[in-house]
């Protein structure tokens, strides 16, 4: 009688290491530790294991393809989640099907119908903001991950980027430059990361002594409002030294008003965005500086907990992923 194949879960688990890891070792990947990949390699040579038979270990009893389900096809987020969380999948020889639910929840159900019947083995669900979404609920027979947008039951497993830590950073960048009159203008108050970006913001002005100058002016995602709500400030506020936009879109129209009202940036005033949207934080006049919430590591992460689970591990909560600043000459001049 033949064998059973020796599968990646096998030799992950001998190893002492999860799924993802035993992937990338035998990808040969850059990612993990020289001394990790070598017992990896190791244990898979001596349980004859090559990475084909994954493949054919998972049609046994899997399908090697997992769903996304996205309300933001279009959008500026998906994207980056996407690229992240294919990088992953490609190391682990599973295929992606792409589902867009147009945030309309009767078309979600019908597509997350549609990929149980394909026998998916995980879905991954993205959302177009950070805000709480419903969950699936706890009756799906395969893993599910919501990316971006946080279900509102503990026990799913949700990733989401640190918006608190994104506007801390973005404060304590402009207090380094020994700026001390900083304004706020951000986008819809109803949206999570509008409130969690002004939260750590505050936080870190009050660790410094600080306040805003004026309140924050918060209203809509547009370059529009960054226009109007920047001419307030100047003209209510002209000792302002630094403005923190909620968004990129809202720091390209306050570049737009620095201009009109003769402020120099960054000598006079200094602007820090939020996204790090390149089409807008690049090429702008000057570059900005922004937070980068990572997305694209969100969706590998994403992906890394997909074949975790898989492979039978359990985790649940909402987990925050770290976000980075991108600094350029919006706030730092090039000499």
């Amino acid at each position: 009688m033949q064998s059973e194949p020796v599968m990646l879960s096998d030799v992950a688990r001998e190893a002492g290491v999860s799924l993802a890891t035993a992937s990338k070792a035998l990808n040969d990947r850059d990612d993990v530790a020289p001394a990790t990949r070598e017992r990896v390699l190791a244990v898979a040579a001596a349980m004859s294991f090559s990475p084909n038979p994954m493949a054919r270990a998972l049609g046994a009893k899997k399908t090697g393809t997992v769903g996304i389900v996205t309300s933001d096809l279009d959008g500026r987020f998906m994207i980056p989640i996407l690229m992240g969380a294919e990088n992953a999948f490609v190391t682990g020889e599973l295929d992606v099907f792409l589902c867009d639910a147009r945030g309309d929840d009767v078309r979600e159900q019908h597509h997350i119908k549609a990929l149980l019947g394909r026998r998916v083995d995980g879905i991954i669900i993205v959302g177009s903001s950070s805000n709480r979404r419903a969950s699936l609920g706890q009756k799906l027979p395969v893993p599910v991950v919501y990316a971006l947008a946080p279900s509102d039951d503990p026990s799913d497993l949700s990733l989401t980027p640190d918006e608190n830590l994104g506007g801390r950073i973005a404060i304590e960048h402009l207090l380094a430059l020994g700026r001390t009159r900083i304004a706020h203008i951000s986008g819809d108050p109803t949206f999570a990361a509008t409130q969690d970006r002004l939260a750590g913001a505050r936080a870190a002005l009050a660790d410094a002594g600080l306040t805003f100058v004026g309140e924050p002016l918060l209203s809509e995602w547009s370059e529009q409002w960054g226009r109007d709500a920047a001419a307030t400030v100047f003209d209510r506020h002209p000792e302002v030294d630094a403005i923190f936009a909620g968004s990129d879109q809202i720091a390209r129209g306050v570049l737009d008003t620095a201009r009109d009202y003769d402020k120099r940036v960054p000598d006079d005033v200094s602007i820090v965005g939020y996204d790090n949207w390149e089409v807008l934080s690049a090429g702008s006049r000057p570059g900005l500086t922004t937070v980068d919430s990572d997305l694209e590591q969100l969706g590998r992460r994403a992906a890394q907990h997909i074949f975790e689970a898989i492979d039978g591990a359990e985790t649940a909560g909402v987990h925050t992923l770290p976000v980075k600043l991108v600094i350029r000459g919006s706030t730092i001049a090039r000499r």
